[in-house]
């Protein structure tokens, strides 16, 4: 069932960034939208820190609030764009002071802190990679990003390094420097990063940097194998821009608080650059998620633009709307949703209690900015992501039983029509598409037939040009927000010494969209029982942090193919009592 659009609102309280949808898409150009930055003085390249930074701090928004940073405590620390120039120029002379060169890896393991800002906008600024990693990573994903990554820089605090990090940073051997936030420690082999930026100096001149320069490295979890590094380059800046303005309607003047975690792409693209690019005010709020204190961070920072998930949202709506109704939210003027599919439910709801539709958009790790989006100026229709963002061309290719566009000779089929169903494309050339897969190009290579970039989602599209996400194509899953790639779960079970195989799938759940289950194999000597069930649930939270299952089935009989890899696919229709498919593949039974 598709829900009744909710027509655009007659009255704006200001004439959207995007007015005409049609005669924007006619009109746009990526030339275009570049000029509309600055660029380094000199005509000496782009570099995404001068552009969310240095330029407003050198003109007439040098006092305007850049960071407003609020504490576990509801302590709000505010930052200008002339200190965070400052800071951000310390922390660039504190890489270079260390050897660290241009090119090379920093990462960052931090909550919504100060720090974050400063080290991830100083690690531009030196035109060294930043690699942002999720702070309730277990060890082992954070070994393993390190690790692939050559990280030759972490930046994070001293409970986490102790917790994630001591034990095998013996194996990290590019890993030279760890600077420490907080209270300072005496840790061997780190350095107190307060210290370190207090006897820095605040300026410093940034290097020449071509667009295609390496800028961030973000990591995403795939069906096999090891977690895949999504490289982007400086001139990627050029669509976290011009996206912000397009589909969360950005402005200078705005309060913008977008609450994804620092370690995925969404926290960096724009909860760091984009609004900084606006010259508008950055909130950050380093406390959990809590219905009562989100609420009360909209209303005292004013927040205008907020750009948030569905589980939250959907978090939020248990509440009711009487818990909403305590809070003044009249600041807020416009509400946007990315990370998994946006029910229709919120969308309406957002109308009803809030005052304001949530307008859900699409992207992924691999584009680097939002490609398709529901506009302020244009109806919405509860259940679409809406339509490609201006610049963007988007398209349904026929796929095959496995879900994937079908290729024959390197040529796709692009599906016309209305009411179509096929493998979502885009055709490349946008500015904040990924470069590569860290070593892996035959991977990277692989996404890409006929002139398409192939995202491996399948959507719908309408009459009127509005897609509608149906699913994966492949199997990775979508668990608050968060991308699961089972491999990596399995592969942690299985270091338990009672586990012989594992397999994972995501189960459809209202709340996070979809939990993470295991069915495990037990080894010769080990019996099921509640006991090691419990055992093994804490063993995956030990290792994998926020990913790990939420529920564990144990069977000896697990589904394989004939080439022995545990069938996933077949799991999740037993398990949710689908039709199983063709089971040609499956390996008999012994």
């Amino acid at each position: 069932m598709r829900w009744a659009p909710i027509s655009k609102p007659c009255e704006l309280s200001a004439r959207p960034n995007l007015g005409d949808y049609e005669q924007a898409r006619a009109e746009f150009d990526w030339a275009t939208a570049r000029s509309q930055l600055s660029g380094l003085p000199g005509g000496r390249g782009l570099n995404i820190a001068h552009e969310a930074v240095d330029r407003h701090a050198a003109g007439v928004r040098a006092q305007a609030t850049a960071l407003r940073c609020v504490d576990k405590q509801d302590q709000v620390t505010e930052i200008d764009y002339a200190e965070l120039r400052d800071q951000t120029g310390k922390f660039a002379n504190v890489l270079r002071e260390h050897g660290v060169q241009r090119g090379e890896r920093v990462f960052t393991l931090l909550g919504r802190v100060p720090a974050l800002y400063t080290a991830a906008l100083g690690t531009l600024k030196a035109d060294c990679v930043l690699a942002p990693l999720f702070s309730a990573f277990g060890p082992q994903p954070v070994f393993d990003r390190l690790r692939i990554g050559g990280g030759a820089v972490l930046v994070t605090t001293y409970r986490l390094y102790r917790n994630k990090i001591r034990q095998l940073r013996s194996a990290l051997p590019d890993l030279r420097h760890v600077f420490l936030v907080g209270e300072p420690t005496a840790e061997p082999g780190t350095t107190d990063l307060a210290d370190a930026l207090a006897h820095a100096d605040p300026a410093f001149d940034i290097p020449s940097t071509s667009l295609e320069d390496w800028a961030l490295l973000h990591f995403t979890s795939g069906t096999t194998g090891a977690p895949k590094g999504a490289v982007h380059v400086h001139e990627a800046v050029v669509a976290h821009h011009t996206t912000a303005a397009q589909a969360l309607d950005l402005r200078p003047d705005d309060v913008f608080w977008c609450t994804a975690d620092p370690g995925w792409v969404t926290g960096t693209s724009y909860g760091i650059i984009a609004p900084l690019t606006h010259g508008a005010t950055v909130v950050s709020d380093e406390g959990e998620f809590d219905a009562r204190r989100w609420y009360h961070v909209l209303a005292e920072q004013r927040v205008t633009v907020w750009y948030t998930a569905p589980t939250a949202l959907r978090m939020l709506m248990r509440h009711g709307p009487e818990l909403a109704s305590r809070y003044d939210l009249s600041a807020l003027r416009y509400i946007a949703s990315v990370g998994e599919p946006l029910n229709p439910e919120v969308v309406v709801w957002g109308q009803e209690v809030l005052g304001l539709p949530v307008h859900d958009n699409w992207w992924q790790t691999e584009t680097g900015a939002i490609m398709i989006s529901n506009y302020p100026s244009e109806e919405i229709r509860p259940g679409s992501m809406g339509r490609p963002v201006p610049g963007i061309d988007a398209a349904l290719l026929e796929r095959g039983e496995d879900g994937r566009a079908l290729v024959h000779g390197g040529e796709v089929r692009e599906l016309t029509g209305a009411d179509v169903e096929g493998e979502l494309a885009l055709r490349p050339g946008w500015p904040s598409m990924f470069r590569g897969y860290l070593h892996d190009e035959a991977r990277y290579a692989a996404s890409f037939a006929g002139g398409w970039y192939l995202t491996g989602d399948i959507a719908a599209r309408d009459a009127d040009g509005y897609y509608w996400f149906v699913g994966r194509a492949d199997d990775v899953i979508k668990s608050a927000g968060h991308l699961v790639g089972p491999f990596e779960v399995e592969s942690a079970l299985m270091e338990h010494p009672a586990v012989a195989e594992a397999g994972v799938i995501g189960k459809p759940d209202p709340m996070a969209g979809e939990l993470v289950k295991a069915f495990v194999s037990l080894r010769p000597g080990h019996a099921p029982s509640e006991e090691l069930r419990t055992e093994l649930l804490a063993f995956g939270r030990r290792q994998l942090g926020a990913v790990a299952p939420k529920e564990l089935t144990f069977d000896d009989d697990l589904p394989h193919t004939r080439s022995g890899k545990v069938m996933r696919r077949l799991l999740k229709a037993r398990e949710l009592g689908l039709p199983e498919g063709d089971l040609s593949t499956l390996e008999k039974a012994r």
